[in-house]
């Protein structure tokens, strides 16, 4: 099953990068701003480096600094590796690592048509999955990541190379989706919300047991309180497959999202994603999930 899921994940977010989603939609605009991006740091960097994957602002809680080497897992874009990079200076750099290569093909334009107009120097993407990291051992200052880890099916092997490709005394900074309590059985069994980053979250506690096991100390996860609804909302689409009406439902051009970048003639594709959002009109997520901003340390 974990090969199925990975190769979902892949198709469905390479077709975002296609898309060409990006801060100039305000749906996607919406979607970041509600987990934590100000109108500021989304104006400072690409626009087609937010597609509206996110779940949080790693950036914020990271407390980087100048001359640090950061790695974010599943990059993306590069929204957060810009942001990182700025945060770094010049004399640090700020690395993505993506599966998908679109993502990565996207993120490397995006790095030379900055916001300001002049390459990001200071940033580098790198095609591989993020429990198999092609970095040296304790190389890095702080590992990022954001609404990412919940896609992959063996967490455990994540948290042991994040664990070994940081510094000693280097740091983990994530924000993800964890569980408060059991998914309905008609949602966790659902791929497609697998995708969308719910089904495949673990409970809280088996998170911080995850990384304790991997070896880290001063774990510390907490719930964000941010609306997971937001994904749900039309008028704040998102391109992680959250909120994608079935073809002929609605006519707004937000509909632009990764569940929706299927070709339309997938009938089988498009009736799970006509049930998914049926089921999600009688849940509300919050209930049973939550966006958690979750801080760890590699011991000295």
């Amino acid at each position: 099953m974990s090969d199925e899921i990975q190769q979902a994940v892949r198709s469905q977010y390479g077709a975002v990068a296609a898309k060409g989603l990006s801060s100039d939609q305000s749906g996607v605009r919406a979607v970041a701003e509600a987990f934590g991006y100000s109108s500021e740091e989304l104006a400072s960097i690409p626009a087609e480096a937010n597609m509206g994957l996110s779940c949080g602002n790693p950036t914020a809680f990271a407390s980087l600094r100048t001359g640090e080497t950061v790695v974010d897992l599943g990059s993306g874009g590069g929204l957060d590796v810009f942001l990182a990079a700025k945060k770094v200076g010049p004399t640090g750099k700020a690395i993505g690592i993506d599966m998908t290569p679109e993502m990565i093909a996207l993120a490397r334009h995006n790095a030379e048509t900055a916001a300001d107009g002049k390459p990001v120097a200071n940033v580098e993407f790198h095609l591989a999955t993020i429990d198999h990291l092609p970095l040296q051992d304790a190389s890095v200052d702080c590992v990022i990541s954001n609404c990412v880890i919940n896609l992959t099916p063996d967490k455990a092997s994540v948290f042991r190379d994040i664990l070994r490709v940081l510094k000693p005394g280097g740091r983990l900074a994530i924000s993800d989706i964890a569980l408060k309590q059991p998914l309905p059985e008609e949602v966790g069994q659902n791929l497609l919300a697998y995708v969308g980053c719910i089904a495949g979250a673990i409970p809280i506690e088996q998170y911080r047991a995850g990384l304790i096991d991997a070896g880290f100390a001063e774990v510390d996860i907490i719930d964000s309180g941010a609306d997971l609804n937001t994904y749900f909302r039309e008028e704040s689409a998102t391109a992680a497959g959250l909120c994608c009406p079935a073809p002929g439902e609605s006519s707004l051009p937000i509909a632009e999202t990764a569940c929706c970048a299927s070709q339309p003639s997938a009938e089988e594709e498009a009736e799970l994603r006509k049930q998914l959002l049926e089921i999600m009109r009688h849940h509300n997520v919050n209930d049973y999930a939550a966006s958690v901003h979750i801080f760890a340390v590699k011991p000295a």
